[in-house]
C-alpha cells in the first residue's frame, strides 16, 4: 500500500485507522519479513514490510524478539515455516483486528496465532473451525485440534466423525492421519459410528496402501499389514468386522492384509452367508456308489439365456480352508442334450501354475432336482485323475465355451461349506471376463472328495 505522508493523518482519525494504514506499507517500516510463495514451484518469495512497535504491542513473543536482551538486529528475517498469504491475514489482524479466514489458510494462521502468542487470533481460527468442520476435512482439523489441545475442536470433530463416518473416511485428510489416530478411529468405530464393515476395511486398506506409498515400498499385503500393526488388524477381524455381502468380502480379499486361515475362521463366525451342505440334502452323497461329493454353489438354477457370442472365458476363483482331491466340475447346459465345444483351464493364482487343461465336445445332460424348481441341464466335466487342491490357497477355474445359449446359476454364495470343507468364491479380475461372478453364472458344482490322511 502506498500512501501520501500529506494525506494519511486526514483519512485515519482514529488509531485504530491509522494502525491499519500501516499494514503492508513501508512508510516508516524498520523491518520486513521474507516468505515463501504458497505452491509455488520456483519457490520464490516476497517481502513485506512491518513495523517492531505496532508487531511488540501485540504479541509478547516479538516484544522479546525486537526489544528482549537478544534483540533482533537484521532488517530483513526469514520466515521459512508459514507462506505468503497467511502471513499477510496473521499481520493484517495485529494492524487492524481484521482477518480474512478461508479453508486453504486458517490453520497456517492458528498455527501463526499459536506461535506468537496472539490469543484472541486463535480464538477467532477455533471457531472458524467449529463453524465449518464438515466429513470432507473433519481428519485434517481432528489432527491440527489435537497437536494444539483444543479440546471443544476435538469433541466437535468427533461428533461429526461419529454422524457422517462413512464420508469422513472417504475424505483425503484420512489417509495421512497418524497411525495412533488410525487405532482411535478403528477402535471407536466399532462402538459409535454408524459405518459399513465394508466401507470401513477399504478407508484403512487405502489408509494402508497411502502409507506405503509415503515410504516408498510395495503396497502388498504383507507389508500393509506390518504398517497397520496387530492392534488395527484384530479389530478388523471377526466376529466384529463381519462379512455380510460380495462387497465386503471383494474389499477383504483383494487387500490381501487378512491372511487365508484368519478370513477363513471370520466366515465361519458369520454364519449368515455360511451356507452348509445339511441344508441342502442333495448335495452329500451325490452319485450313488462313489465317495464324490459335489459342492454347489447356487441357489437356484435361471432359464435365462448365458450367451457365448462374446468369445471371452467364463471365469471363477474359489479357495478352500484344506486340502481336498478335486476330480471334475459341472458346467450348465441347455435342454435337448446340447454339445458344447469346451475349453477348460485350472490355475493357481499367483504363480500362474497350470493344474489342468483339457478340450472337447461336451453333452449337457438334465437333473431332476429337489432343490431347483426347474429341470437342472448341467454338463459333467471329469478329470484324467483328482488334482490336489491345498488349503489356503487360490485357484481360478476358466473355460471357454462355444455353443447355443444355455441356462446360468443364480443367488450364488460366497461361501459354501460340504462335508467339512469350506469353500470360498471369488470373482476374477481379469477384464476379459464373459460375466461368470459369485452371483451368478457358470461353475455351478466342484466335485471332489476329502484328501485321505496317510
Amino acid at each position: 500500500m502506498s500512501i501520501s505522508n500529506e494525506n494519511w493523518p486526514k483519512t485515519a482519525t482514529t488509531i485504530r485507522e491509522r494502525c491499519k494504514f500501516m499494514f503492508n506499507n513501508d512508510l516508516m517500516s524498520d523491518l520486513k519479513f521474507v516468505v515463501r510463495m504458497a505452491d509455488n514451484k520456483s519457490q520464490s518469495k516476497k517481502v513485506i514490510p512491518v513495523h517492531k512497535f505496532v508487531l511488540s504491542i501485540s504479541s509478547p513473543v516479538f516484544y522479546a524478539m525486537f526489544y528482549g536482551e537478544l534483540a533482533e538486529s537484521r532488517h530483513c528475517v526469514e520466515l521459512p515455516d508459514c507462506e505468503y498469504e497467511s502471513l499477510l491475514e496473521f499481520l493484517r489482524f495485529i494492524y487492524s483486528d481484521e482477518v480474512n479466514l478461508g479453508g486453504n489458510n486458517v490453520m497456517q494462521v492458528m498455527y501463526l496465532a499459536k506461535k506468537y502468542m496472539v490469543s484472541s487470533l486463535a480464538d477467532k481460527c477455533t471457531q472458524y473451525l467449529q463453524d465449518n468442520v464438515d466429513p470432507s476435512n473433519v481428519f485434517s482439523i481432528l489432527s491440527f485440534a489435537e497437536r494444539y489441545e483444543e479440546q471443544s475442536l476435538v469433541n466437535r470433530c468427533w461428533k461429526v466423525i461419529d454422524g457422517s463416518a462413512e464420508m469422513a473416511v472417504e475424505s483425503d485428510g484420512f489417509v495421512t492421519i497418524e497411525r495412533s489416530l488410525l487405532e482411535v478411529v478403528v477402535e471407536r468405530a466399532r462402538e459409535n459410528m454408524n459405518i459399513k464393515d465394508v466401507n470401513l476395511f477399504a478407508a484403512v486398506n487405502q489408509w494402508a496402501t497411502g502409507a506405503c506409498e509415503r515410504q516408498g515400498l510395495e503396497a502388498n499385503g504383507e507389508v500393509k499389514r506390518r504398517i497397520l500393526g496387530e492392534r488395527v488388524i484384530n479389530k478388523l477381524l471377526f466376529p466384529d468386522l463381519g462379512m455380510k455381502d460380495v462387497e465386503c468380502i471383494a474389499s477383504v480379499l483383494n487387500s490381501e492384509i487378512l491372511t487365508p486361515e484368519e478370513i477363513f475362521d471370520a466366515i465361519k463366525c458369520s454364519h449368515s452367508l455360511l451356507i452348509s451342505s445339511e441344508q441342502f440334502p442333495e448335495i452329500r452323497g451325490c452319485d450313488l456308489h462313489s465317495e464324490i461329493q459335489r459342492c454347489r454353489r447356487f441357489n437356484s438354477i435361471s432359464e435365462s439365456c448365458w450367451d457365448y457370442t462374446t468369445g471371452q472365458k467364463d471365469r471363477i476363483v474359489f479357495m478352500v480352508d484344506k486340502s481336498i482331491e478335486l476330480h471334475g466340475l459341472c458346467l450348465c447346459g441347455r435342454e435337448n442334450y446340447q454339445r458344447y465345444y469346451i475349453v477348460l483351464q485350472l490355475s493357481q493364482v499367483g504363480n500362474g501354475s497350470k493344474l489342468v487343461s483339457m478340450t472337447g465336445k461336451f453333452s449337457s445332460q438334465p437333473l431332476q432336482s429337489r432343490k431347483f424348481k426347474t429341470v437342472y441341464h448341467r454338463i459333467q466335466l471329469l478329470f484324467n485323475q483328482p488334482l490336489t487342491i491345498k488349503g489356503n490357497v487360490r485357484y481360478c477355474v476358466e473355460a471357454l465355451i462355444s455353443g447355443p445359449s444355455s441356462m446360468g446359476g443364480a443367488n450364488g454364495y460366497p461361501f459354501v461349506q460340504c462335508s467339512g470343507v469350506t469353500f470360498m468364491f471369488m470373482n476374477s479380475d481379469s477384464r476379459n471376463s464373459n460375466g461368470t461372478t459369485i452371483c451368478r453364472g457358470q461353475f455351478p458344482e466342484l466335485l471332489f472328495t476329502l484328501t485321505k490322511r496317510k
